[in-house]
């Protein structure tokens, strides 16, 4: 019974780590010196030393007792380190015979419980203060014998035994709940975090569901409201009309606010980087806040600098959402005078800009003193002035977030009662050398002239399938694209359109992504399998009501063709159904320019992406109808000169480099791309791939670009990284066998697993005529290279689990020594595959190269014997007069 009240005690979730531990060293305390004051009785101590044990136990019985009892275990645990280092220990030390007594293993105890039950400053304190008291103990021991009473040798054994064994179960104890109370803190915060996780999986499920609800019927206002706007019908009417399209996109844009505002909490959020063009999207800013301004008698100003380039990369949703709420802010709280945006250029470095952007107005500004709470979430300044304000108050906060989140930075200038200038910078890298010049924006945001809409091409004969639950979006659909006069059919569930592919063929297919019992996706994959369907081949168009970079990559990866987000005008369906339409089935009514432009950047008209690309880099050493026949995408390794640094293979050549080493005092160096630029080649590479596999140089070999690779490829969830284990043609022959992995349907796990079991069975090697270039290279000493010349030795460099070293070595002269390779390296016809050879080269003449032919077959035949030149970075190494037989030996 009291065992399970101080386990319950001692497991009380009210208690941090360190009252628990109070808790058990106060029980196992007590214990121990109860039996020490049951050895006292039985020995027969004197009266004054057991009366002395027993106030111990006593005092230290109720300070514990009522600090458990009230949670003040901090001070009881304080009380207690301060009666055992400066009372109970000095004077069992003086008592108990000093130093050969049980005080010294107490003194020890005292420091593990400081240790345990104690933090901080006071930790440290009372460290301080033990080391005081033992340091007098010790002294009198020393310079004063005579003030300690001594007793008599069995019971100074005894006592030492006992207080050896009483500590070490003590300590034992103790340590053993500790690890106890760990493992439980250990498990709750595991189920905590798991709990955690559950909650926030349902709240974004909660938000992505609330999205989908509310942009369906916004989707459909907006859809026919366009219809109405494509009508005759009066200039009022189309007002009316214009203005619900601008109350509907600033709905749509609270939601997003609402959104993100979770997903930035919960750690989720990602940036979208893509090509758009910068007077478009503050066109499109303007035409969404112009109206506001003009309900409220503001004038709206926009003050764009010509050397603005036209075309920026950037994450374009999240800078036209940093300015519409900042723009939007300002509107609210400005009663009259203006409100103006200003963009300009600032900092130029790399590639990367520094866009500014200033919003002023001239509204009731700021209190100094509430500008440090301006960008929190759900606050707003100066509430009782600006309750009458609408708004979430969420604006503001994702502001900085997101500007945060992209690398830039804000800054407010504010005058209380006359107006405020927020500075926000925004790094961008620049896309092309076009600038976008004198152009008048504020010219665009005449809103009330109503703009026809005008069908730019008909396709009667195409035929397209919407597929979507909600019989509103499907009316929609129909309505918008009824002008092109294309054969539309509808679905209301992926099985009604299972059911309809299986006798029809459709061009293009959209499909809603939230549907219930089978979703948009599984619709897509089970169209694309079905056995006797007749749209296997057929585009599939993703439509959604969840915006954001996350959705955009699943579809992606999915394998759909594209994807439009809920709500839809007009004009990108028709131009996403011309892009995604064969040219043959469509009639171009007007000039097909606007038409041509794309909707989603990582697809092309009439490519699909390939399930997995195959990446490697120039020291691959692959024939380039071997490159150009698996599209297999290449990284130039870099060549440092003092003339500059050159990209391997692209603007340096193996011959002219060999040319520049001639000159002894000529210093090469090579190495790889960096991370920024691995980085970039994945991004590229994966606009046409859901995965990539980078095959790598062996990581054993210096400069390798291995490291880098993977370090970039963290930055992707479908980027991996091989390592080959070999170098030039051997680590090619490891790219060609990737590529056949992928044609054979393999997945990019299957491939990475059977890789390394092939990469064994590669043979790279190479016969030098000196070791000079390495030497060179750092990678032999001179002094080993001048006397492998002077004794006409031509070793064998051999790759062996990674690393380069020194197979055999031929004496002689140079067609002696070749000769011998080539019979060493082709002794077992029996076990090498026979489909490829390569014979890799550095500076070698058409007779060499005929020569060596001629002698491989003698040796034996080979389907493709490849002479190819080596790279630029493989021959710093190697020198003129090198070539290796690179070839796969059989399973």
């Amino acid at each position: 019974m009291i065992y399970k009240k101080i386990k319950s005690i001692i497991y009380d979730g009210n208690r941090d780590l360190q009252e628990a531990m109070y808790v058990v060293l106060s029980v196992v305390s007590v214990a121990a010196w109860t039996l020490m004051l049951i050895e006292d009785l039985i020995l027969g101590q004197r009266i004054e030393e057991t009366v002395f044990l027993f106030g111990v136990l006593f005092m230290y019985t109720a300070v514990a007792l009522v600090a458990i009892k009230h949670h003040k275990e901090k001070i009881g645990s304080v009380l207690a380190a301060f009666g055992m280092t400066l009372f109970f220990l000095p004077c069992s030390y003086i008592f108990d015979g000093g130093i050969s007594g049980d005080a010294p293993i107490w003194f020890v105890y005292c420091v593990f419980y400081v240790t345990v039950c104690l933090s901080g400053k006071r930790r440290v304190l009372f460290y301080v203060l033990n080391a005081f008291s033992v340091i007098i103990c010790w002294c009198i021991s020393y310079y004063a014998p005579h003030m300690i009473e001594q007793k008599d040798t069995l019971a100074v054994h005894l006592y030492s035994f006992n207080a050896l064994v009483l500590v070490c179960i003590c300590i034992s104890i103790s340590l053993i709940f500790q690890s106890r109370m760990y493992r439980r803190e250990v498990k709750r915060s595991d189920e905590q975090r798991v709990e955690i996780e559950q909650l926030n999986q349902a709240q974004n499920q909660f938000f992505s569901n609330m999205s989908h609800e509310i942009r369906t019927p916004i989707n459909t206002i907006i859809g026919l409201n366009e219809m109405i706007l494509r009508e005759n019908i009066s200039d009022e009417v189309a007002e009316d009309a214009i203005n619900i399209q601008s109350a509907s996109k600033m709905l749509l844009h609270l939601i997003n606010d609402i959104l993100d505002m979770s997903k930035l909490a919960s750690g989720q959020m990602q940036l979208t980087p893509v090509v758009y063009n910068s007077g478009d999207m503050l066109s499109d800013i303007v035409g969404m806040l112009w109206l506001r301004a003009k309900e409220k008698n503001l004038e709206f100003h926009i003050n764009v600098a010509p050397d603005i380039p036209a075309e920026l990369v950037g994450d374009e949703v999240r800078i036209k959402q940093v300015l519409i709420n900042v723009l939007n802010n300002a509107i609210k709280y400005t009663s009259e005078g203006s409100v103006s945006l200003s963009v300009q250029r600032g900092e130029y470095s790399d590639g990367m800009l520094n866009v500014i952007y200033s919003v002023t107005d001239t509204g009731m500004g700021i209190k100094k003193e509430s500008i440090p709470y301006l960008f929190a979430a759900f606050r707003r300044v100066d509430e009782e002035k600006n309750r009458h304000i609408e708004g979430t108050g969420l604006g503001l906060s994702i502001v900085k977030q997101f500007v945060d989140l992209m690398g830039g930075k804000i800054t407010v200038n504010s005058i209380y009662t006359e107006g405020t200038t927020f500075i926000i910078e925004i790094p961008q890298r620049v896309s092309g050398e076009q600038e976008i010049g004198d152009i008048d924006i504020e010219a665009r945001k005449e809103m009330h002239v109503r703009h026809e809409h005008v069908t730019r091409f008909e396709a009667p004969e195409a035929k397209v399938l919407v597929v979507d639950d909600n019989a509103s979006n499907l009316l929609v659909v129909s309505k918008l694209l009824r002008n092109t006069k294309v054969q539309l059919t509808t679905a209301s569930s992926g099985a009604d359109a299972l059911q309809k592919t299986l006798n029809e063929y459709y061009h293009v297919i959209f499909m809603d992504h939230l549907m219930p019992e089978m979703d948009g996706i599984e619709c897509m994959k089970a169209i694309r399998t079905q056995v006797g369907g007749r749209c296997k081949e057929s585009r599939i168009v993703a439509l959604t009501a969840n915006a954001g970079g996350d959705s955009r990559a699943l579809y992606e990866k999915e394998g759909f063709e594209g994807y439009l987000v809920k709500p839809i005008s007009g004009d990108l369906l028709e131009r996403e159904l011309y892009r995604l339409l064969p040219s043959d089935v469509t009639n171009l009514i007007g000039d097909d320019e606007d038409i041509l432009q794309e909707t989603i950047s990582w697809m092309n008209k009439g490519q699909r992406k390939v399930a997995v690309a195959i990446t490697t880099e120039s020291v691959a050493d692959l024939p380039q109808e071997l490159v150009d026949k698996y599209e297999i995408a290449i990284l130039p390794h870099l060549v440092h000169t003092a003339e500059g640094t050159f990209k391997d293979g692209l603007e340096i050549e193996t011959q002219g480099l060999l040319s520049y080493m001639d000159d002894p005092d000529k210093v090469v160096s090579y190495g790889g791309p960096s991370v920024k630029k691995m980085e970039a080649f994945f991004a590229e590479n994966l606009h046409g791939a859901n995965d990539i596999i980078h095959i790598s140089i062996s990581k054993g070999l210096a400069n390798s670009a291995y490291f880098t690779a993977v370090e970039a490829a963290k930055a992707f969830d479908n980027v991996k990284i091989f390592d080959t284990g070999h170098l030039s043609s051997g680590h090619g022959l490891m790219a060609l066998e990737a590529c056949r992995l992928v044609k054979e349907g393999k997945r990019p796990d299957e491939i990475m697993e059977e890789l390394e079991v092939i990469k064994e069975r590669v043979n790279t090697s190479f016969v030098v005529d000196n070791l000079d270039f390495l030497a060179r290279a750092g990678q032999v000493s001179p002094r080993i290279a001048r006397i492998t010349k002077s004794i006409m030795a031509r070793p064998v460099l051999v790759m062996k689990k990674g690393d380069l070293g020194v197979g055999r070595i031929y004496f002689g002269a140079r067609e002696r020594a070749w000769r011998k390779y080539i019979d060493s390296v082709l002794k077992y016809p029996m076990d090498i595959d026979t489909k490829i050879l390569f014979v890799t080269y550095v500076g070698l003449t058409k007779k060499d190269m005929d020569w060596i032919r001629e002698r491989i077959e003698e040796r034996m035949q080979f389907e493709t014997i490849y002479f190819q030149k080596a790279s630029p970075v493989i021959a710093v190494n190697c020198g003129r007069g090198t070539f290796g037989l690179l070839y796969l030996r059989k399973k």
